[in-house]
């Protein structure tokens, strides 16, 4: 006898073996046992929980010779026919590849002939919801309806396409995903059964591979037990999966966590050096992102975890900082368009952005305490002052020049005596120019105190698209604005790396036009690395000097 896939070789018979869906299960051998079978029913879920096996186990349970109101007994000639699929009493129709009205108006003549040799006949639709509307129209009436002799059994993993009509006409059932214990467990009685020795934590990560579907698990098993023999490892089931599992993912959390940030990057060299998909190695940190945020929050009874990784994860979520592992999931989880096979950029450029000290948002916070936001410089304009209201020293400004002057020579003139304060501010006034003439350096002190107090909004708010590029990441990750020499913005960063991807082209580039947007005139950024102790740097351009060029410390 020629071997068999191990989905196949190790189907469930009977409804006692069928992991996961005692629902299910229960209901239809209470059923059986009280002669109160339904013409129709709807089996609905996930790919691989069961749905056509359980079907053909009902077809069973109905035509079996021996019982027939209850367990099939796998042993009489009609069980083995279903079983074997010889039988002509149960018919399997595949809807995606027979989905027309032609096939659905064969169906219901064939449907009135009586069974060649079981009690009833029985008709698995599979895929149900592939049916044109048509087709699905022609078979209301049959399963409205059906012959006394025969049983509807539809099959399907989105319910939702189902016309209300047919889902009115049947008993709906939903089948579950098999949580990762159910699988583990399938899979170490199959290695019992075939001989093959598979470290846990292997077992574990095929578990976790076949996102609840047993089918998919039982593939992947075979694959590996064809390729690698009877010895199954952890690092195996990786390279075949083109993914780290969770342990790389669970340093990188942990690395972030930390604030560990040549950890975290050493982490996703070491994963790009190994070959795996950057993509995959993303999609386990964000999962367990998740995972410590549930942690965190007290929600982790909706995780499937073993009683192991749920020490760890507590262990790891005792020290985590919450806003913290919030802005990672959320950084992480917008990297998944970003990533391509080759480029690590992105994945550094989270890892710095979450692992940053708490003290990054604080811009945002002072520019929200500081009035109004100004989201563009007109270059014509007069400078707001820093300290009064934007809306009234812009508009209170010229009008002092344009009302007094006139009042102050008539009223000497006319009253001299009773308007003494005229006089007393009449050398003032001839000296009011002065006053006006000196804002030049006054304004590049508002503006690059603008800069300062809302720097993450500046960036946030870039236009076309700006916000969301390597530059802006890197801009947002503890840069601060230090001066302005004429037309060059000067911005510090605190980290060489940082300086040294912003010293690239297309970075420069888009922070210019970043800057510049909010200036309202054209200008060039330029980034230095700054030392968190070096107060010489920010002395001398405090006092108007200029960085001709930096060496990284």
């Amino acid at each position: 006898m020629a071997s068999q896939v191990f989905y196949r070789k190790y189907r469930p018979q009977t409804f006692n073996d069928t992991l996961g869906q005692e629902h299910v299960t229960r209901t239809l051998l209470n059923a059986l046992a009280n002669d109160r079978i339904s013409h129709a029913y709807l089996f609905c879920g996930p790919r691989g929980t069961g749905k056509t096996t359980t079907a053909r186990m009902l077809a069973k349970a109905v035509n079996c010779l021996n019982n027939g109101k209850g367990e099939p007994c796998n042993e009489c000639a009609m069980c083995k026919d279903i079983t074997e699929g010889r039988s002509l009493d149960v018919i399997e129709v595949d809807a995606a590849s027979n989905r027309g009205i032609d096939e659905m108006r064969d169906l219901r003549e064939k449907v009135n002939y009586q069974p060649n040799q079981a009690r009833r006949k029985v008709y698995i639709i599979d895929e149900v919801h592939m049916l044109t509307k048509e087709a699905s129209n022609a078979l209301l009436k049959t399963l409205e309806e059906p012959p006394p002799h025969v049983i509807f059994v539809l099959a399907t993993t989105e319910a939702h396409k189902l016309l209300p009509t047919i889902l009115s006409r049947c008993q709906r059932f939903d089948f579950h995903r098999h949580t990762q214990a159910n699988i583990v467990a399938e899979l170490t009685l199959i290695c019992k059964e075939e001989g093959i020795t598979a470290e846990p934590e292997a077992l574990n990560l095929i578990a976790k591979a076949a996102t609840g579907s047993m089918r998919d698990a039982l593939n992947l098993f075979q694959q590996l037990y064809t390729f690698y023999g009877t010895t199954i490892n952890l690092r195996q089931v990786q390279d075949l999966l083109g993914m780290s599992g969770d342990q790389r993912a669970r340093e990188l959390v942990a690395a972030i966590v930390d604030g560990d940030i040549p950890a975290g990057v050493g982490i996703v060299s070491a994963v790009q050096a190994d070959g795996l998909d950057l993509r995959q190695f993303n999609r386990d940190t964000v999962e367990y992102l998740r995972l410590l945020l549930l942690a965190k929050t007290g929600s982790t009874q909706t995780a499937d975890l073993t009683p192991e990784e749920a020490a760890s994860l507590k262990e790891l979520a005792a020290r985590a900082d919450l806003p913290r592992v919030l802005a990672a999931v959320k950084r992480f989880g917008q990297l998944d368009n970003e990533l391509d096979t080759f480029s690590t950029l992105p994945l550094e450029l989270a890892i710095v952005d979450s692992a940053l000290p708490a003290a990054t948002p604080a811009p945002v916070s002072q520019a929200a305490t500081s009035g109004p936001i100004i989201t563009k410089m007109d270059p014509g304009a007069p400078k707001p002052n820093p300290g009064a209201a934007k809306a009234d020293t812009t508009t209170a400004k010229p009008a002092p020049r344009k009302k007094e002057p006139a009042p102050v020579d008539e009223k000497p003139q006319d009253n001299p005596a009773p308007e003494p304060e005229p006089v007393k501010k009449e050398p003032v006034r001839a000296a009011a120019p002065k006053k006006e003439a000196a804002p030049a350096p006054a304004a590049i002190g508002d503006v690059i105190e603008q800069l300062r107090n809302q720097w993450i909004q500046i960036i946030n708010d870039a236009p076309g698209g700006l916000s969301k590029t390597p530059a802006a990441a890197l801009l947002r990750s503890g840069s601060k604005p230090l001066s302005i020499q004429g037309d060059t913005v000067i911005v510090s960063v605190k980290f060489p790396y940082h300086k040294e991807k912003m010293d690239i082209l297309e970075n420069r580039k888009t922070a210019d036009k970043i800057v510049s947007n909010f200036l309202g005139r054209a200008c060039t950024v330029q980034c230095i690395y700054e030392h968190e102790n070096n107060h010489l740097v920010k002395a001398a351009l405090e006092h108007g000097a200029q960085v001709v060029d930096s060496e990284e410390a």
